[in-house]
């Protein structure tokens, strides 16, 4: 504020002296001011601009040589992102306080003004502070990694970042979402990566007065070819429920994580190609309607 005030105070002298030139008549002397006037902003506005150009150049090599080692020692994606999301902003706002100094702009009153906006703003924004303490939490209990795949605050997707305030996930469809830490640390999420394997499960459903024994075994001569289907855990194949209008089989198999979707559709496919092959009847809704 003073040094407002002091710059308020220095371009109304500047201001008296132009008009005490022009009542006067000393044009000549109008012109050198302002002359002297562009010279200064001009150097400042030069100085600035090299700091802006040079910081700039700065930053991108720190945020390369930083990216190259964390890559080089290993560092967990998800940190990675995390950090460099973080040491871009801190560089951002070093950066624009040097470009003000440059300026001619005292930087002490300029910090202490950007520290009292940035308690103010704290204290507006608390659900920002709240995502990136959210953010810390996450990386330090690491319920997801980048790549994995989850489903939380009804989104279904693989986390391709994890930044300061927000978890970007990318859904099936190629949409990206940006959810809030603080509601990603508190609320539920389901990791579907976390564990090598899962079990997948299929209900078929035929016609009653199939022969359930004929269809189990059909059911386990498609699943001893595939040779994505685990041994271990043994697969189940049962007699789910007597349903209006079908007889429900369930059938279980565990499979390497990353093969679920491929084994479910294409076991779906196997199993309607062999059950017609086989004469196995698939049910119809039907009801059946006595006349008084």
């Amino acid at each position: 504020m003073i040094q407002i005030l002091q710059v308020a105070k220095d371009t109304t002298n500047v201001t008296k002296e132009v008009v005490s030139a022009i009542a006067s008549g000393h044009t000549d002397l109008i012109i050198e001011k302002l002359i002297d006037m562009c010279i200064s902003a001009g150097k400042n506005i030069l100085i600035a601009i090299i700091v802006y150009i040079v910081g700039r150049f700065l930053i991108s090599l720190i945020q390369r040589v930083m990216g190259n080692m964390l890559s080089r020692r290993k560092v967990e994606i998800s940190i990675q992102t995390f950090l460099k999301s973080l040491v871009s902003i801190l560089l951002n706002v070093l950066l624009i306080v040097s470009v003000v100094g440059a300026l001619g702009i005292n930087t002490t009153s300029f910090a202490a003004l950007l520290a009292s906006a940035g308690v103010a703003i704290g204290m507006a924004l608390s659900g920002n502070l709240q995502n990136f303490a959210g953010g810390l939490i996450i990386l330090f209990f690491k319920p997801y990694k980048v790549g994995d795949w989850i489903e939380a605050q009804n989104v279904s997707g693989s986390v391709t970042a994890i930044q300061i305030m927000h978890t970007l996930v990318t859904t099936a469809d190629n949409k990206v979402v940006y959810i809030p830490n603080g509601a990603m640390s508190s609320g539920v999420i389901t990791n579907y990566s976390r564990l090598d394997t899962r079990r997948v499960e299929w209900i078929v459903g035929v016609d009653y007065g199939e022969d359930i024994d004929k269809v189990e075994s059909v059911v386990n001569e498609l699943i001893q070819k595939d040779n994505r289907i685990l041994k271990e855990p043994a697969p189940v194949i049962a007699l789910h429920a007597l349903d209006s209008s079908s007889v429900n089989v369930t059938i279980r198999a565990w499979v390497a994580n990353g093969d679920y979707w491929n084994v479910y559709f294409e076991m779906n496919k196997n199993i309607y190609d062999e059950f017609n092959r086989q004469g196995i009847d698939f049910p119809f809704p039907q009801m059946t309607i006595h006349q008084a």
